[in-house]
């Protein structure tokens, strides 16, 4: 049975250079962005750790191989992402949202698109991708026949499509100076489908600065930057399209084509949602345990000596170690199976949801060990709480859309319970 939970030397390369950038520019990235008021100058002020991401490989370490980067895989990926988040989640979600941003076109992996890859290509500059999907109002149910679907639209004029519509929450979409992302990947609505099916209707614009530029005036906008209760050094502003034209070669998912990949990419994210929920929770564990071994409230031994504070730690750290677990196994099968896709996705969907729940959870706990002391701004506890907290709700709701998803594969009369481990029943 090939279950090994020793690293391999790539994995352990991962984690090591993973731990030495966290240890290194990541590590003083909260007292460098807090020094600001405002988020969108929080944000920008991270712009030289991503510079160093760049140069050190970890955008273009997002791209497989056969479109030119030197991405590995899945379980590589998550290994990555929980080193960075126990250390300094906001400044690495910038890092990875450009990951999400690329995704689609990773997926696709069509040659006639390699052009836009080509600043997340080079490991010069600072470069920002977004996938820009949500809208204000939701889009949980964007696909449900006879409902509006998404506001967003895209209209075919000539040799162009004229973008119209406005977005939100979408991570690094507006760029460093908020006139545009380097790229975008716009999901929007045909105005002229195939049929009524909302799927049907479905397709994926790419925007590049180049593109905004060429535009009058105001045709990409800002309309307010959002400051957040955590992850408060990333962007993720409300914009708004007005009348802007890309040329037909910008087209990644022709219109009937762009749910699929939608989709798809939120799968990946979803392995990735788990181990930052991970790195989280072994951050929170780490800081309580400190307390724990080093206070003893006035008593006679340690914090960790008491039965009540010994029991929170233990459920954390095992909390931690199943979701670690939970999430290695759905990066491996969504890449190697077994199973059918569906029975792939459903791990990948478990990971997000069980994981991201857990999270909060573990941090509340941690929280109880150290008492009235972790409510004090020099602790970490509050900003771990912050950043536990958007982990169910973003990415795709625990409750709007990933478990909604998880039910739909339940009721499929094809559902085999147990595939994705045990392989088809049948």
């Amino acid at each position: 049975m090939p279950i090994d939970f020793h690293l391999s030397p790539a994995e352990e390369g991962i984690r090591k250079a993973a731990a030495g950038f966290a240890a290194g520019p990541l590590k003083d990235a909260r007292q460098i962005y807090m020094k600001y008021q405002q988020h969108s100058e929080r944000f920008q002020s991270t712009r030289p750790i991503y510079h160093q991401a760049v140069a050190g490989g970890l955008i273009k370490g997002q791209i497989p191989p056969h479109l030119g980067g030197a991405g590995g895989t899945l379980i590589e990926a998550a290994i990555l992402v929980e080193e960075m988040y126990s250390v300094e989640p906001a400044a690495s979600l910038t890092i990875f949202s450009t990951g999400l941003g690329l995704t689609p076109m990773n997926l696709t992996g069509k040659p006639e698109h390699k052009e836009f890859l080509a600043p997340f290509l080079s490991g010069e500059g600072e470069p920002l991708a977004s996938m820009v999907f949500s809208e204000p109002g939701g889009v949980a149910n964007y696909l449900e026949t006879g409902a509006p679907g998404l506001v967003t639209t895209a209209t075919l004029e000539g040799d162009e499509w004229v973008l119209n519509g406005e977005k939100i929450w979408a991570t690094n979409s507006a760029g460093w100076d908020f006139e545009g992302a380097d790229l975008q990947c716009v999901v929007c609505r045909t105005t002229n489908p195939s049929s009524d099916e909302p799927a049907d209707a479905i397709m994926i614009l790419l925007v590049t600065i180049a593109d905004i530029k060429r535009n009058a005036p105001g045709a990409f906008k800002v309309l307010r930057h959002i400051s957040t209760a955590g992850h408060t050094a990333c962007s993720g502003p409300h914009i708004k399209y007005t009348n802007l034209r890309v040329p037909v070669k910008n087209v990644l998912c022709p219109p009937g084509t762009g749910a699929p990949i939608v989709s798809a990419a939120f799968d990946c994210t979803a392995v990735l949602v788990g181990a930052m929920s991970v790195g989280i929770m072994r951050a929170a564990f780490d800081a309580a345990l400190t307390f724990a071994k080093g206070d003893n409230r006035r008593g006679a031994s340690e914090l960790l000596t008491r039965q009540a504070v010994a029991d929170l730690m233990s459920g954390i750290k095992m909390q931690t170690e199943a979701c670690r677990a939970l999430t290695w196994k759905a990066a491996n099968c969504l890449e190697n199976g077994p199973g059918d896709y569906n029975a792939r996705r459903e791990l990948a969907l478990a990971a997000k949801i069980y994981c991201s729940d857990a999270c909060t959870k573990a941090v509340t706990d941690a929280i109880n060990v150290v008492g009235i002391t972790a409510y004090d701004a020099d602790q970490p506890f509050a900003d771990l709480l912050n950043t536990a907290m958007v982990l169910p709700i973003f990415d795709g709701g625990n409750v709007g859309i990933r478990r909604r998803h998880m039910q739909d594969l339940m009721l499929s009369k094809d559902y085999d319970s147990w595939a994705s481990t045990y392989g088809p029943s049948k």
